[in-house]
């Protein structure tokens, strides 16, 4: 399996890639960013690219993939809802149709959230930007595709979040995540399960195009 992953640098993005290089099953990554995600490794490709609404700038690149890791994501907090569309929707339907013109036989797995509102007319901006998101992915003709919604994460790996409010936290949350984990398994998801599944759906798909975070973790234990 060849896949390429956006989004790889941020705390998701790392525990996909992660599961990604970890897998004999998949032989080429192709990760694509504005910064390098730091995990040399024999079987990664990195192309850094300023400006990733410049899809022809990488376009060549974006070809004999059989499935796509969209993990790139910004936080809504202090943004006006046009901007917020703008690096949400626009830059993921944009790489999108790029990747289905070129992969008619791709799985593209969209990393989307918790309480996304997929009728698009709720009252929470984010959720309806997100909705409106996964309905547009939705209608491509990709072989399939898949919304993932996690909640809260647990990192893994000496994996870290870009955000400092995040980062902080996590660190105070630490102590319990993994008391709290046992207790709600199906509520509470770590990088390393996220990435499983991804794979997991990525090769033999799953009943419902949306995913919650109990269907993800299904889909990361579920055996072959």
């Amino acid at each position: 399996m060849n896949v390429v992953i956006f989004g790889a640098s941020g705390m998701v993005g790392q525990g996909v890639l992660l599961e990604c290089l970890r897998d004999s099953d998949v032989e080429h990554v192709l990760v694509i960013g504005r910064s390098s995600a730091g995990r040399p490794h024999a079987k990664l490709r990195e192309v850094i690219v300023k400006d990733l609404f410049d899809v022809v700038s990488y376009a060549e690149e974006l070809t004999g993939l059989d499935a796509c890791f969209f993990c790139l994501g910004v936080s809504a907090a202090g943004m006006t809802e046009a901007a917020y569309r703008h690096l949400t929707y626009d830059l993921t339907v944009a790489v999108a149709q790029e990747i289905a013109a070129r992969n008619p036989a791709l799985c593209f797995v969209y990393v989307s959230g918790a309480g996304t509102d997929s009728t698009e007319h709720g009252r929470t901006m984010w959720a309806r930007v997100k909705g409106a998101t996964e309905n547009a992915l939705l209608r491509m003709p990709f072989r399939s595709a898949f919304m993932f919604r996690p909640g809260v994460i647990q990192p893994l790996d000496g994996i870290r979040s870009k955000t400092r409010a995040y980062r902080l936290l996590y660190v105070l949350a630490a102590p319990v995540l993994p008391l709290l984990r046992r207790a709600f398994p199906n509520s509470i998801l770590t990088t390393r399960e996220i990435g499983q599944a991804m794979l997991a759906v990525a090769r033999n798909g799953w009943p419902r195009p949306v995913l919650e975070a109990k269907d993800i973790h299904a889909a990361a234990t579920r055996k072959p």
